[in-house]
């Protein structure tokens, strides 16, 4: 796997790409190193991989339990140190299902998808990184 990166202004935005799809993401810097609001920042990055990276588990998992997903919302909130490197500490996500769901099934579905399958949580906790979840359905 690689990415590329390439800056697209005279600021701090970049448009990355990969060499496995041929998607484009923005990413920008906060405003006090000179970002302009044009793309996601490197750590909400972070937090976006960890919850797509659990969610397409979820799906998979719940999927193959024949469970029939309607809707599927996340929340991931971070807590980072403030020291710098301002790295994480504890992140937390929020699973919000809708649909034809056995409660029981979707715990059992999250744990997999979250501490076996996720390889994002696996390099974030090896780090130290405290990780949980909660799941809803709605």
């Amino acid at each position: 796997m690689k990415i590329s990166l390439n800056r697209v202004n005279d600021a701090v935005h970049f448009e990355g790409t990969s060499d496995t799809t041929d998607a484009k993401i923005h990413i920008d810097g906060s405003p006090d190193i000179g970002g302009e609001g044009l793309g996601a920042r490197p750590m909400e990055l972070v937090l976006m991989a960890l919850g797509s990276c659990s969610a397409l588990d979820l799906v998979n998992i719940l999927k193959k339990q024949r469970q029939q997903i309607d809707e599927l919302n996340i929340d991931v909130e971070g807590q980072r140190r403030t020291e710098i490197p301002n790295i994480f500490t504890s992140i937390h996500i929020s699973f919000y299902l809708k649909g034809d769901i056995d409660l029981a099934k979707a715990e059992k579905a999250a744990e997999l998808a979250v501490k076996k399958y996720c390889s994002v949580h696996d390099m974030l906790a090896a780090g130290g990184v405290a990780i949980t979840y909660s799941i809803a359905i709605q």
